[in-house]
């Protein structure tokens, strides 16, 4: 009889079981923040395998799925082959990212310098943009575009704004945020700015086409093959 595959250890397993145990488990749908994680796997070309959580059935909120993350937030990741052998189990997109970046020594640069650089950079996304600009979501696109009271729609928005012309600047005469770098930072991003545009249609709200350098920024991200498979990445169910 084989030895049973660590990963039967974790309760999540069990509602989604692994085909491939020996691949890193990606619990994740194609939104802003899940498709991060995708896109850097498809960047790595490390082996993973990718389950769909179904936010129509609120699995999210299961007690499989929270087995995982307590939070019930995707993504979520389960690595058979973590820090020592052992599997490790770990939310939050950024550490995700920091997490996989460390793993394969790609997208973070190894100058200590440039590394902090790129992490506050990742922490401008998880901190500005991600919250600012999913609020102008909510706002544009879901239950609060009923609301009449536009004042806290156009709070959110002009603070997209902000974070937009912030990005615009820094891409001035860069290809990406840390230069000639394409990293971690690029990739938290581009779902995100992608998202504002197409999925949330917040584009001649906030303006987009008035920030040159960020829209040229996004073309460039969104030319990239892995990217264009990461954004599809686990297909929903």
């Amino acid at each position: 009889m084989s030895n049973p595959t660590p990963l039967a250890d974790f309760p999540i397993t069990a509602r989604w079981p692994a085909q491939h145990p020996d691949r890193l488990q990606l619990y994740s749908l194609p939104t802003p923040n899940g498709v991060k994680v995708a896109i850097m796997l498809e960047e790595t070309q490390l082996p993973y395998e990718a389950h769909a959580i179904d936010f129509g059935a609120d699995e999210q909120h299961s007690a499989a799925f929270e087995s995982l993350n307590p939070n019930g937030k995707i993504p979520a990741i389960l690595d058979p082959d973590g820090p020592g052998g052992t599997p490790l189990a770990l939310f939050e997109s950024g550490a995700i990212l920091l997490y996989l970046a460390e793993k394969t020594g790609k997208f973070l640069p190894a100058d200590p310098a440039r590394r902090y650089q790129t992490i506050q950079w990742l922490m401008f996304q998880m901190g500005g943009v991600g919250p600012m600009f999913g609020q102008v979501g909510y706002f544009v696109k879901f239950a609060g575009k009923d609301i009449e009271d536009k004042r806290p729609r156009d709070r959110y928005v002009a603070e997209a704004k902000r974070l937009l012309g912030v990005m615009d600047r820094v891409l001035d005469g860069r290809d990406w945020f840390m230069g000639d770098d394409y990293t971690i930072a690029d990739i938290a991003t581009l779902g995100w700015v992608r998202g504002l545009v197409n999925f949330y249609e917040a584009g001649d709200l906030v303006g987009f086409d008035r920030f040159a350098n960020v829209k040229a920024w996004l073309d460039r991200g969104l030319a990239r093959p892995a990217v264009q498979r990461g954004l599809t990445i686990p297909a929903r169910p």
